[in-house]
């Protein structure tokens, strides 16, 4: 299996053609064992083409594309790498309409496609089921995304949106492992009923946990060491107790959003954080490590119908 491109151009080298990418695909959809993705039988016949297998069970012909989020997609597989890699190689993101005239395709279809990669990355999202642990350290803070009511024009301000408010806003809660994994969730707003259950699902015991001043945290569990920061005192950092480095994982989805997107539908927050979230777990990973980690977890899929639903 070849990992080794550190460029668009380097990648481009490596797989010139449609066949070269089916290749590869098939290379690392199939790195475990071959199953039909109609009955998961193992006993595969395949064409001479290259392209069409046929499963010896439920007699179905199918393509490696088949069950993916590349399945009824006319789009070559070459632009389907090109946009892999430009969605997970830039730090903040890429915009639909970046992406649609990078390679040549419809805005609209760019959107499609982003999504899909969005669907990806939230499959086998985390290497490890939970975060923390006995001695480690996992940093949680909570953040609101939408505009900033000074910025909007004077009658379409709302009042009462100040702060930790949920009116014009969405909560997302973030948990990160210091030398680990960020998980980012959309939650209901700040308040303890609402992060308590994300918490204590994502968050082993024996954990040692590290908040801002916020009185929600004030529930965790005993099972937790819990030590905070007051910020409203201006206390930022005392020894090893911080939150600094979550606060600067949302700093970069901020500028993304701010710089790139623009906006983000509460409705399609929880793609966009997994998406995010994907690309700063790898950030220290190869470019070419990195494509191939989100190809393998293409399985499954999202329709059109289910996005603008």
């Amino acid at each position: 299996m070849i990992k080794q491109f550190n460029s668009l151009i380097e990648m481009l080298k490596t797989f010139p053609d449609e066949q070269s990418c089916i290749d590869h695909f098939t290379a690392i959809k199939w790195t475990e064992k071959k199953q039909c993705p109609h009955c998961g039988s193992e006993k595969i016949y395949h064409f001479a083409d290259n392209r069409t297998h046929k499963c010896a069970q439920c007699r179905k012909k199918f393509s490696i594309r088949v069950g993916t989020i590349f399945e009824d997609s006319k789009i070559p597989l070459q632009k389907w790498f090109m946009a892999v890699y430009l969605a997970t190689s830039h730090k903040k993101g890429i915009s639909s309409i970046q992406l649609a005239k990078d390679i040549d395709v419809t805005q609209k279809t760019a959107w499609f496609m982003l999504h899909r990669l969005r669907h990806a990355s939230q499959t086998k999202s985390f290497n490890t089921p939970s975060l923390g642990g006995q001695g480690k350290i996992v940093e949680i803070d909570e953040t609101y995304i939408g505009g900033k009511e000074r910025n909007k024009h004077n009658n379409k301000r709302s009042k009462g949106t100040q702060g930790r408010s949920t009116k014009t806003k969405a909560a997302v809660l973030g948990m990160l492992e210091r030398g680990g994994e960020l998980r980012a969730v959309k939650v209901k707003n700040g308040a303890s009923f609402s992060i308590m259950p994300v918490i204590v699902t994502n968050v082993l015991s024996d954990t040692k946990i590290m908040t801002d001043e916020a009185r929600a945290y004030r529930q965790l569990p005993r099972a937790y060491t819990h030590n905070s920061v007051n910020h409203s005192f201006c206390e930022y950092v005392s020894g090893s107790i911080h939150t600094n480095t979550i606060e600067g994982a949302w700093s970069l989805f901020k500028r993304g959003i701010l710089g790139i997107q623009h906006h983000i539908s509460p409705k399609h927050l929880d793609r966009y954080l997994t998406e995010f979230s994907f690309r700063y777990n790898t950030r220290k990973q190869g470019e070419g490590e990195r494509v191939n980690n989100l190809l393998a977890r293409t399985n499954g899929r999202i329709t059109y119908k289910e996005l603008i639903a």
